[in-house]
C-alpha cells in the first residue's frame, strides 16, 4: 500500500524505491533452565508450523468482545486470553498489535502462549487486543487519529467492565508493536494508565508516507486529498483493492520490509492478511496511518522525550531488529542507551520479530518479565 500510495502523492515517483519505504504493518534462545518443556514446531509465522506445544503445564484459551463506547457509538473490541489453567496469583499482560492494514492478535499468540507456559517467580496471564478499526473489532467510520487510539486504550485498561478488570493497575504489563508501544507511552506520560512496565517491540513513530516525504504544507495536501479518496464510498474501495487488497500488495510489503527472511512469508500468511483487507470498513484506518494521523509523536526528539518522561518511573524495554528498514532502523536505534530505557536488546527480523520470530521474542521478554519481577538493581544490558 505505502508503495503505491506514494507514487500517487509523489510529485518525482521516477525518484521512489520501494525500500526507502518503512512500513509498520500491522515494528537467542539464552537461558532454558526455568522454562516449561516445550516442543517449537517451528518459529515461522504460517500458523499451521508456528505451534508451541506444550506438555505441562495446561493452557487455556478464551476469546471475546468487549465493548468500547466513543463518540455515541458503542464498538465490539475483540480479544483472546491466554494463561494456564488454575493458576492463581497470576500478573496480567496486555499485548497490543503493530498498527496497519493486516494488524491481528495473531501476530501475539505464539508469544502469549509461550510466555505464560513458562515457569518462575511469577505467572503471567496475557490479554491481546485487536484495536478499533483492524483485526477482528468492527470498523466504523470514525475520523481516526492517535488520541481516538490513545483513546480507546487508555479505556480498556481503566473501563470497570474491561477485560482487564481482574488486574490491579499496578501490576498490568504493556507490550506494544510498532506505533502501539509509542501510543502506549503517550498515555502513561500523561498518567491516563499506570502500567508497572512497557516493553516496546521494534517502536514506531511515524507513518510509511511521512516518514519518507516529511511533513512540508505540500505533503500534507497530499496526504490530506488520498486520505480522502480511500475514505470515499465507491472510488474509495476502489483504489484500496488497488493499493492493498491483494494478495500480491501484501506479499511484496512482508517480503520487502516487514519480514526479515522472505522464506517465512508463506500462503497461509498472506491468504489470512488478505482476508483482513475484505471486511466491511477495512480501508479507514490504514488511510489515517499511511498518511500520519496515528503518528503520536512528530519529531524523534519528541520521541526521546516519551521515554524520558517515565525515567525511574517504571521499567521500560526496548526491542529492536537486526533488519529494520534504514529508516525505522535509525529511530529504534536512537533508544539505545537513552533516558528512561531501561533494557535495550537486538533480535532478528524487521518490522514484525514477534510474528516472524516468536520463540526468540518470546525469551527476551520472559527474560525482562522476570527481571522485573524480583528486587534488581540494574538489568540494563
Amino acid at each position: 500500500m505505502a508503495l503505491a500510495a506514494a507514487m500517487y502523492i509523489s510529485p518525482c515517483p521516477a525518484k521512489f524505491s520501494r525500500s526507502s519505504i518503512s512500513f509498520a504493518p500491522r515494528f537467542s534462545c539464552s537461558q532454558l533452565g526455568n522454562r516449561v518443556k516445550v516442543r517449537c514446531v517451528s518459529s515461522s509465522v504460517d500458523p499451521s508450523k508456528s505451534t508451541a506445544v506444550t506438555e505441562k503445564p495446561l493452557i487455556s484459551t478464551k476469546s471475546g468482545n468487549w465493548r468500547w463506547r466513543f463518540q455515541g457509538t458503542t464498538i465490539n473490541i475483540n480479544y483472546e486470553e491466554h494463561r494456564e489453567e488454575n493458576s492463581a496469583n497470576e500478573k496480567r499482560i496486555l499485548m497490543i498489535p503493530t498498527i496497519s492494514d493486516v494488524s491481528t492478535v495473531e501476530e501475539w499468540r505464539v508469544v502469549a502462549k509461550d510466555i505464560v507456559a513458562r515457569k518462575g517467580n511469577v505467572k503471567w496471564r496475557a490479554t491481546i487486543v485487536d484495536w478499533p478499526g483492524l483485526g477482528d473489532s468492527e470498523r466504523p467510520l470514525l475520523n481516526y487519529n492517535a488520541d481516538v487510539m490513545e483513546n480507546f486504550l487508555t479505556q480498556i485498561v481503566n473501563a470497570a467492565d474491561s477485560p482487564l478488570r481482574n488486574s490491579v493497575d499496578e501490576d498490568l504489563v504493556i507490550v506494544g508493536g510498532g506505533h502501539a508501544a509509542t501510543i502506549a507511552l503517550c498515555a502513561a506520560g500523561k498518567g491516563q494508565i499506570k502500567p508497572s512496565a512497557i516493553a516496546a517491540v521494534a517502536p514506531t513513530w511515524s507513518g510509511p508516507l511521512p516518514i519518507v516525504f516529511g511533513r512540508s504544507s505540500e505533503m500534507e495536501s497530499r496526504y490530506g486529498l488520498l486520505r480522502g479518496t480511500l475514505r470515499a464510498p465507491a472510488v474509495g474501495w476502489m483504489m484500496y483493492n488497488v493499493l492493498v487488497s491483494n494478495e500480491k500488495a501484501i506479499e511484496s510489503q512482508y517480503k520487502s520490509h516487514v519480514y526479515a527472511d522472505p522464506d517465512n512469508v508463506t500462503p497461509t500468511v498472506i491468504k489470512s492478511r488478505y482476508a483482513l483487507t475484505k471486511r466491511k470498513g477495512a480501508r479507514y484506518v490504514p488511510a489515517a496511518f499511511l498518511t500520519g494521523l496515528l503518528d503520536p509523536v512528530q519529531t524523534r526528539d519528541e520521541f526521546l522525550d516519551l521515554f524520558a518522561k517515565l525515567d525511574g518511573k517504571i521499567p521500560i524495554l526496548v526491542v529492536s531488529t537486526k533488519n529494520a528498514p534504514k529508516r525505522s532502523k535509525a529511530e529504534i536505534a536512537a533508544l539505545e542507551g537513552a533516558k528512561g530505557v531501561t533494557k535495550f536488546v537486538e533480535v532478528p527480523g524487521a518490522l514484525l520479530p514477534q510474528e516472524e520470530y516468536p520463540v526468540t521474542v518470546a525469551e527476551e521478554l520472559s527474560q525482562f518479565l522476570q527481571s522485573i519481577s524480583v528486587p534488581t538493581p540494574d538489568i540494563r544490558r
